[in-house]
């Protein structure tokens, strides 16, 4: 069994069919879903009507949560909230129910899904550093955990000699040892390398891998362009950051 773990799609419908072909070629079986389905690009119908017919296991991001409400968005920069809102106005009430109505947390198989960490999910922290991770292990009480949020994939290890942090192309998973895996982000990258990013975990094999595949980013800048969304946001697509 092999599950593709996406996150941080934000709408971008041309990387999401990238990584979504791609991992069809890997043999992928099933799919789970960290979260941020929409916000910043240019497709966010188009992007949740897609994992719905999936049946992804799907847990919300911050930015699920705000497009499917009328909150304030005061810790939102200021690009975010024109995108979240201009979302809002894509989205029909029940795609808006759908995005409300999903959990912050999801057990699947032997592993974990969350958008931010399992500690306060709803506060949506960020987990760069090692001390977060261990407020996150405390929680996690199944062997692997995959997460989003920071768009960086970071892989973190806890065994008996501490926690281990790094950046990862494959992990074989070992008995007696917890790992938080940071899956990147399909549709908005911030690690320096503009190609979509999604993560393979193999059942089976026990053995966890990041994905990297080349989509048309000229197709979805267009979008953003002729959305009138943020030009920042069609940008940082080219840099990965």
């Amino acid at each position: 069994m092999k599950y593709a773990i996406l996150g941080d799609i934000h709408a971008n419908l041309e990387a999401l069919t990238a990584a979504l072909n791609d991992a069809k070629e890997q043999g992928v079986t099933h799919f789970a879903c960290t979260g941020d389905v929409v916000g910043y690009n240019a497709d966010p119908k188009p992007c949740l009507q897609k994992i719905r017919s999936l049946k992804c296991k799907t847990v919300q991001g911050n930015h699920d949560y705000y497009a499917a409400c009328n909150e304030s968005m005061e810790l939102f920069t200021p690009l975010a909230q024109k995108s979240i809102r201009w979302s809002r106005k894509q989205l029909s009430i029940l795609d808006r129910k759908y995005l409300r109505n999903l959990p912050l947390i999801v057990d699947i198989e032997d592993f974990t899904i969350v958008h931010s960490s399992l500690s306060h999910p709803q506060r949506w922290n960020y987990i760069f550093k090692r001390k977060a991770a261990d407020d996150n292990f405390k929680n996690q009480f199944n062997p692997v955990c995959f997460f989003g949020h920071t768009h960086v994939p970071l892989a973190f290890i806890k065994g008996p000699d501490g926690i281990e942090k790094g950046f990862y192309e494959t992990i074989s998973i070992k008995p007696g040892f917890q790992y938080l895996i940071n899956v990147g982000s399909v549709g908005q990258p911030r690690d320096r390398n503009p190609k979509s990013a999604y993560v393979i975990y193999d059942l089976n094999a026990q053995i966890i891998t990041m994905r990297r595949v080349d989509y048309d980013m000229k197709a979805t800048q267009k979008k953003i362009r002729a959305a009138g969304l943020p030009f920042r946001n069609a940008l940082r697509l080219e840099s990965g950051r």
